[in-house]
């Protein structure tokens, strides 16, 4: 990835404009985790093509492969973790309790 986009302290979530994005689960083997994201992109590249040969059915098959991916990887569906916290998945990080850590981020960030 060429973007560095902060991560929380707790390895959970990476932010994009303001918002959370469930990490990948850290305890996949490297080799599967390696091959769940081939196997994504390939899905991305194939709901690409669906999308401008206009292919509905193509399309959707390709979208049901990169939630399954994305599922299988821990970034969907049920949570990797199992201290019971809530999931934040999607939500502006304004409304979590990320947020005071996000706003010292961004404060040190800015400032060096």
């Amino acid at each position: 990835m060429s973007k560095h986009y902060p991560t929380t302290p707790d390895g959970r979530y990476f932010v994009v404009k303001q918002r959370l994005w469930r990490c990948s689960n850290p305890n996949l083997d490297p080799a599967e985790r390696q091959r769940l994201v081939n196997q994504l992109m390939n899905a991305r590249r194939a709901v690409g093509q669906a999308k401008r040969q206009q292919n509905q059915e193509a399309e959707r098959a390709a979208r049901a492969e990169v939630q399954r991916c994305k599922v299988a990887l821990g970034e969907r569906g049920p949570v990797w973790w199992n201290d019971q916290a809530p999931d934040y998945n999607r939500r502006l990080i304004k409304n979590t309790p990320y947020w005071d850590w996000f706003q010292a981020y961004e404060s040190n960030r800015t400032v060096s």
